[in-house]
Order: structure tokens, then C-alpha cells, then sequence
């Protein structure tokens, strides 16, 4: 049976999470797995610099599921500040989806923004045209607040981020 672990990423980490990322958000030929976005999007979803910047923060950590050294996923959990953390990039190896590593991921941020950063709410925003996505957050607890903020690409039309929250209390 392979190893499974959650770590916090390192930089020689991250030359083979960023397909896992691209894979996932921005879906291949196949467009395996259902969380991709290659649908709505083309563009790169991340850079090396925004991941290094991650792993060099204090206040940030891309927690990443490894099988034996093999990299499946990764979650991004930031401290804002005022007890409240977000919780951004998380994916799973598309081919992979549907093993419930996802779950783990998510109870993993959840676990490391109260622990760790000593937050009591979480925060996350998913891009509005994914109601399947939104209702799979709903499903874990997380709240739809009702606040839209805009997408970080300018679209015609535009996309919005809906913007949900869970108590970590």
C-alpha cells in the first residue's frame, strides 16, 4: 500500500506540483477529473514565483498530499489576520479525484489555520460558475455568505468569485 502524507510544501517540491496544479485547474486534452477549468479558462493558473512566495511566507503554507514522494495535491491556507484564515489552490491529480484526498486536504487547511494560526474562521472563494463546486464546499460545512468579488482576470463577460466561510470553532 503507497505512503500517503500531508507536508507543508518545499521549494524542491514545487517543480513537480505545478503540472499536478495546471493539471487540475486548467484540465488537459482528457479533461479528467471534475474540478478542472478548462472550460473557462486557458491561462495558466499559477507560476513557480507565486509558489515559491507561498513556501517562503510565514504567514502562508501550501500543504501538499504526497504518495511515497510522488505529489497528488496541494492546498494553499493563509493567515489574514484577525482570526480569519483563506484557504486558496486547492487541487487533487485529476485522475485521482473522487478518492476522497480532497477531504483530507481540506480537514488538513482547516486543522493548520486553527492550530497554527490560531484562526476560528476560514474562507474561501470559488469562481460563481461552479455551482458543483460550491455545493460540494456546502456539503463540508462551508457557508455561501452571499458576497461576489471580482475575478482577478478581466473577462467580457465577467466571472465573479463567490465567497464562502466555515467556524473553525
Amino acid at each position: 500500500m503507497a505512503n500517503l502524507t500531508i507536508r507543508p510544501a518545499q521549494s524542491r517540491d514545487l517543480v513537480a506540483l505545478r503540472p499536478v496544479i495546471e493539471r487540475a485547474y486548467r484540465g488537459d486534452s482528457a479533461k479528467l477529473g471534475w474540478t478542472h477549468e478548462a472550460d473557462l479558462l486557458s491561462d495558466p493558473r499559477t507560476d513557480q514565483a507565486t509558489l515559491e512566495a507561498i513556501v517562503d511566507s510565514p504567514t502562508q503554507v501550501l500543504l501538499t498530499l504526497f504518495e511515497d514522494d510522488t505529489p497528488l495535491g496541494c492546498v494553499n491556507v493563509a493567515d489574514q489576520g484577525a482570526g480569519r484564515a483563506y484557504l486558496g489552490l486547492l487541487c487533487i491529480e485529476p485522475a485521482r479525484q473522487g478518492e476522497h484526498l480532497g477531504r483530507q486536504l481540506i480537514a488538513a487547511a482547516e486543522a493548520h489555520a486553527r492550530d497554527s494560526f490560531g484562526c476560528t474562521a476560514i474562507e474561501m472563494t470559488v469562481i460563481d460558475q461552479r455551482p458543483e463546486l460550491i455545493a460540494y464546499y456546502v456539503r463540508r460545512g462551508w457557508r455561501v455568505t452571499g458576497e461576489k468579488r471580482d475575478f482577478p482576470i478581466l473577462l467580457d463577460p465577467p466571472f465573479f468569485m463567490e465567497v464562502l466561510v466555515k467556524s473553525l470553532t
